[in-house]
């Protein structure tokens, strides 16, 4: 029984998904189709790559990943199936695989060479995209839908970037409770402490914390948090409270973490 998930930007005030889900349905009765969000915000590709990127390793392999955003196809951005840790991605390689795969890395990857059945060419999702993700549920190998791509397209993935006792990093993603992620690693973050103290900068150093935490539950709620959450990236919020929105904090806005020699004076800054 084929797993597909749907990943888009349609929201779920219009018909976008259930079209699709009923056309998966009429060639796969079968399937289980789970949602994974409609909520990303439209062409938002980093979005959609911190989305799946820390879900899909979650799923069977053999599993489908429908992905409906920014599904115009060009010579430069066609539409593709990428096959990475044994699961299938199908989409437009506009750069977004590049922000779902551990270092771009993927087993296989092939052109859409198959032909749509409606007549309009402005729905890829339900009237291509479908359709290959039943011929991959049915066995068909890859190579029945096109020919071998070698390279996918780079998609300007930004990271973090430590020098001179200090790590450089920005917002990547807010989350529905206005958490902060940044794309600080907790990897980078100990390689560069190294032991030492350290302060956490937000909004220049208006905002500062000093320690990291287990849980959001470790902070009076005036205070911020920093934890490093399951995805594994730096995280800052309040305790009950919605830290990005209380702050003036967006997607892109820049973290600094400075590390300190013993003795070292640390820099203060509080909400309030």
């Amino acid at each position: 029984m084929a797993i597909i998930t749907l990943t888009s930007d349609w929201g779920t005030s219009d018909y976008y998904a259930a079209a699709v889900k009923g056309t998966i349905l009429s060639y796969l009765p079968d399937a289980t189709i789970v949602d994974i969000t409609h909520e990303i915000e439209p062409f938002n590709i980093p979005q959609v790559g911190f989305t799946l990127r820390n879900c899909f390793r979650c799923f069977p392999e053999g599993t489908i990943h429908i992905i409906a955003v920014n599904t115009i196809e060009s010579l430069e951005n066609p539409h593709v199936v990428v096959k990475a840790e044994g699961q299938y991605f199908i989409g437009t390689d506009n750069g977004i695989f590049t922000h779902i795969l551990t270092d771009g890395k993927f087993e296989e990857a092939v052109y859409i060479d198959v032909l749509q059945d409606a007549d309009t060419f402005n729905f890829a999702t339900r009237d291509r995209f479908v359709k290959v993700a039943a011929m991959i549920a049915k066995g068909e190998p890859l190579s029945n839908i096109g020919e071998r791509r070698e390279q996918l397209c780079a998609g300007g993935v930004i990271c973090a970037v430590p020098h001179d006792n200090a790590i450089d990093g920005v917002v990547i993603h807010i989350d529905s409770y206005e958490n902060v992620i940044t794309n600080i690693t907790r990897e980078m973050f100990e390689r560069e402490r190294r032991g030492r103290d350290f302060t956490i900068l937000v909004k220049g150093n208006l905002y500062t914390v000093n320690e990291i935490s287990d849980s959001y539950l470790d902070v009076r709620e005036v205070d911020m948090v920093a934890i490093f959450g399951s995805h594994g990236y730096l995280e800052l919020a309040l305790r009950e409270a919605k830290l990005a929105s209380l702050i003036g904090l967006e997607l892109s806005a820049h973290i600094k973490v400075v590390f300190h020699e013993a003795n070292e004076e640390h820099p203060q800054g509080s909400l309030f």
